[in-house]
C-alpha cells in the first residue's frame, strides 16, 4: 500500500476510534510492517559480512513496544543512559546484545554493565582507568574505546561528532593522542573493540566512510604495536542521513555499504566483527504525527493554522527549521486528504512562545477548525521523546498494521493523564516547601507572610 494511502487509512481508523480528535488532539503512529522492512533492508545490505551486530539507537525511539518489535526482528540495542538500558532490558533485549555508549558514565553505570555482560565503549582514557578498578576478571562484557577521527563536520554542526573539538571520544589528531591509545591497548589485553561515530543528519556518506576507514587503520596499527591480534571488533556507530523532502528513502543501507567498501575494502571483509548503531534511518520514515487544527486565523495578511503539534513533539524542527524541515499534509476531520486549492499558511503549535511554528508559509489546502495536519517522517526523535514545555501531557502512540484489507491500531503508549503529569511535577509533595520554611524560621503555612492571596 502506498505511503499516503497508509496514512489516510490510519487516520480514518484513529478518528473513528476517538484516538485523534476531541480529547486527544495529537497522536503518533508507527508503521509496524515498515519497521520490519527497514530492518530487513539493513540486514540484507550487510548479508555478505560474516559477523555483525545491528544495535538500534534507543534514543531515536525510546518506546518499549517499538524496541520489542525491533528485538524480535533481529536487532540489538545501543543505549546511552541507565534509563535506556532499562528500556532495552524491558523489551527483552539480551544483555550481550546491548552496547552502552554514554560519554559520561558513572561508576555505577559501568559496574552494572560489567556485571550484566553488557558491552561498553569507554569515551576517554580516564574512563578506562575506572574500568581497570571495576572490571571483574570473569566479566563477559566486550569493552571498546571510542575515538574521534576528526575528519570534519557535515552541514549540521550539532549532528557532527568527528569535528576537531567534539566532546566525544579520544581526539586522534591531538598531539600524543594516538600514542596514548596504542599504549592503552598494550596495557589492557581485554580491550578488544574500537568505536567511532562521525555523525548522522547532514553528514555525507564520503565523510562518514573516511572516518570509519581511519578507525580500521587504527585497529591495524594497534595490533602491530601490541604484537598480536587484539582488536577483534569495530563499532561503526550510526549515522545515516534521512531524506525528509519526499517519500523516497535515500541514501540506502546498500549505499552506505558501498561507500564503506570504496573507502576501505578491508573494512567489511570479515576480519573484524562489526557493530552498527542506526536509529533515525530505521524509524523516521515509518512514523507520522497527526494533530487537530484548533483554530485558523489571519495575522498581518498571513493565514495561521493553530494546531496541537508544536515544539513539544517537533523540538528540532521548531528551533532549527532549515536543518529539520518536515513534510506536512492537510486532512479533513475524518482523515481524508484535503485536495482544495493550496494557500500559503503557517502551521503553528500550542506552546506559549512566538517561535512555536513547525512550518512557515507552507502551500497547503486551506485549513480550518477541526481539520487534521500530518507531519510525516517523524518515527524517530519526535513524538517518542516529547519536550515538557507548558506541561502538556505526552501524546498517545499507536502501532499501525494493515491486515487483509483492514487497518488495525494497537496502543504503544497511552495518552498521559493530567493526574500523572501532576504527580511527576511533585504533586505528592505539595506542602513540602511550606513545611521546610517553617522549620527555619520562615513564614508558616497558617498565612504568615502572604500578601494579596496571589499564591495558594
Amino acid at each position: 500500500m502506498p505511503h499516503q494511502e497508509k496514512v489516510q487509512a490510519a487516520l480514518r481508523k484513529a478518528t473513528l476510534e476517538g484516538l485523534v480528535g476531541e480529547g486527544h488532539p495529537v497522536a503518533g503512529f508507527i508503521d509496524v510492517q515498515g519497521v520490519r522492512d527497514s530492518v530487513t533492508a539493513l540486514h540484507d545490505a550487510f548479508a555478505h559480512v560474516p559477523d555483525v551486530l545491528h544495535a538500534f539507537a534507543v534514543k531515536a525511539c525510546p518506546l518499549v513496544p517499538v524496541l520489542r518489535l525491533l528485538t524480535d526482528a533481529g536487532m540489538g540495542c545501543e543505549v546511552a543512559s541507565p534509563g535506556e538500558t532499562r528500556l532495552a532490558l524491558a523489551a527483552g533485549c539480551a544483555p550481550e546484545r546491548i552496547v552502552l555508549d554514554s560519554p559520561a558514565k558513572t561508576r555505577a553505570e559501568i559496574q552494572e554493565a560489567l556485571t550484566l555482560g553488557i558491552a561498553l565503549n569507554a569515551d576517554n582514557l580516564a574512563e578506562l582507568d575506572r574500568i581497570d578498578t571495576l572490571r571483574p576478571r570473569d566479566s563477559r562484557s566486550v569493552i571498546g574505546l571510542r575515538v574521534n577521527p576528526q575528519v570534519g563536520a557535515g552541514t549540521i554542526a550539532a549532528m557532527s561528532t568527528a569535528t576537531p573539538h567534539s566532546k566525544f571520544g579520544v581526539a586522534l589528531d591531538d598531539p600524543g593522542a594516538r600514542k596514548r591509545v596504542l599504549e592503552a591497548f598494550l596495557r589492557r589485553p581485554w580491550l578488544t573493540r574500537l568505536h567511532a561515530h562521525v555523525g548522522s543528519q547532514g553528514c555525507p556518506l564520503p565523510l562518514i566512510a573516511r572516518g570509519l576507514a581511519a578507525l580500521h587503520r587504527l585497529a591495524e596499527d594497534i595490533d602491530e604495536h601490541v604484537g598480536r591480534r587484539q582488536v577483534t571488533s569495530l563499532d561503526l556507530g550510526g549515522g545515516l542521513p534521512v531524506n525528509f523532502s519526499d517519500e523516497t528513502t535515500g541514501p540506502t543501507f546498500e549505499d552506505y555499504v558501498h561507500a564503506l567498501t570504496d573507502a576501505e575494502p578491508a573494512l567489511l571483509d570479515g576480519r573484524y566483527q562489526l557493530v552498527t548503531e542506526f536509529g533515525r534511518a530505521l524509524l523516521a520514515k515509518n512514523g507520522f504525527t497527526a494533530a487537530v487544527v484548533e483554530y485558523a486565523k489571519t495575522s498581518g495578511g498571513r493565514r495561521i493554522a493553530l494546531t496541537h503539534a508544536g515544539a513539544q513533539v517537533a523540538t528540532r524542527t521548531v528551533f532549527m527549521p532549515d536543518a529539520w524541515p518536515v513534510r506536512i499534509t492537510g486532512h479533513a476531520p475524518d482523515g481524508t486528504l484535503r485536495t482544495t486549492p493550496a494557500v500559503s499558511q503557517d502551521i503553528a503549535g500550542p506552546l506559549c512562545f512566538a517561535g512555536d511554528v513547525v512550518a512557515h508559509e507552507r502551500l497547503l489546502p486551506e485549513l480550518s477548525e477541526g481539520d487534521l495536519v500530518v507531519m510525516h517522517d517523524t518515527g524517530a526523535y519526535y513524538f517518542s521523546a516529547p519536550w515538557a514545555y507548558n506541561s502538556l501531557p505526552r501524546p498517545g502512540v499507536y502501532g499501525v498494521s494493515h491486515q487483509a484489507g483492514e487497518t488495525v491500531l494497537v496502543p504503544v503508549r497511552t495518552p498521559q493523564p493530567v493526574d500523572e503529569l501532576v504527580e511527576e511535577s511533585g504533586g505528592r509533595h505539595v506542602e513540602a516547601l511550606l513545611t521546610s520554611s517553617s522549620t527555619v524560621g520562615g513564614p508558616t503555612s497558617k498565612g504568615a507572610g502572604r500578601s494579596g492571596g496571589h499564591c495558594a
